[in-house]
């Protein structure tokens, strides 16, 4: 079996969730931290217990220890970390989205699988029991055909100030839209339309938007994002038999399933760390030789950035 000796590349605030994750289901070992600057991940290694800090993520990258990195950076510096780290030898792991373009996302496959190397998105929520459970039962026909879906999630990005900066991949598109088309996409397949509108700061950066479209199974959806108000966090699918409620599910625990004369069927699922599941499936991947994940597919990913650059293709018209 291959040791997975991983390096954090950022001490960004989802970071230490990816650290007790891999922890919790002995997925790997945790070796190496890196940020920009040494005080900062003498910090950070100091409190999440890794043995080594960077304080420069080229540093880490030349780590010979390291054979894994998991890249947690803001969004524009995902593709110059994850190509350098691959060009070094190292498997990488990227938080959503892997890149801000289709074509850097295509470049770094097309890398990893030059290298022989695993690169996957780090998409949690496709792990999660509960979303598997929705998926199957709609596979099953357990709702009937499905015509519509709806997704809505909102948040306070204050502790996060550069998700405000379009120089460094800010906006609320491509932090969160990327959890709504990416689960479209893996209930559903192809995506045949999307549009929308947003509020935006003066510089076109985001803050709030809703999108709609068509999958290319003839499913309507509707996507409402927002930092500034509550929404109601919950996707809704909807078939001819019912429908199923999936609170917050970018971090789902739990699925409510309604359908016509059955009182509703409430399925949980808790965990103390949503990660686990997603550690455990990059564990068995490398294990198993794999340079792609079956279930977070290269396609999966170039579709999901797709469909937000059409989004945005849209928006700058």
């Amino acid at each position: 079996m291959t040791a997975l000796r991983y390096g954090i590349l950022s001490t960004s605030s989802i970071a230490p969730r990816f650290i007790a994750a891999v922890r919790t289901v002995s997925a790997g070992e945790i070796v190496a931290v890196s940020s920009r600057t040494l005080e900062k991940a003498q910090e950070k290694a100091a409190e999440w217990q890794i043995p080594k800090f960077y304080g420069s993520h080229e540093e880490l990258l030349q780590d010979s220890d390291v054979n894994i990195v998991y890249i947690s950076s803001v969004n524009s510096a995902h593709y110059p970390f994850a190509k350098r780290a691959l060009e070094m030898g190292k498997h990488v792991i990227c938080e959503k989205p892997c890149t801000t373009s289709f074509a850097h996302t295509q470049e770094l496959f097309a890398l990893a699988r030059e290298k022989g190397l695993f690169l996957m998105e780090a998409q949690k929520m496709l792990f999660l029991p509960i979303i598997r459970e929705v998926r199957k039962r709609i596979e099953e026909g357990y709702l009937g055909e499905i015509h519509m879906a709806q997704m809505n999630h909102s948040f306070s990005a204050g502790y996060n100030a550069w998700q405000f900066d379009k120089a460094l991949g800010g906006g609320t598109l491509l932090s969160s839209g990327i959890y709504a088309t990416e689960l479209l996409l893996w209930l559903f397949d192809d995506m045949e339309t999307i549009s929308g509108v947003k509020s935006a700061l003066p510089d076109g950066t985001e803050w709030q938007y809703v999108l709609n479209g068509r999958m290319k199974r003839g499913v309507l959806f509707s996507v409402h994002n927002s930092t500034r108000v509550m929404l109601h966090n919950t996707a809704c699918i909807y078939g001819t038999k019912g429908y199923v409620e999936i609170p917050e599910y970018w971090k789902a625990r739990k699925a409510v399933f309604f359908r016509d004369g059955c009182a509703p069927e409430t399925v949980e699922i808790p965990c103390q760390y949503e990660l686990t599941y997603e550690a455990l499936h990059i564990q068995n991947c490398i294990c198993e030789g794999k340079t792609e994940s079956p279930v977070m597919t290269e396609q999966l990913t170039l579709s999901g950035i797709r469909a937000l650059e059409a989004v945005m293709g849209f928006w700058n018209h």
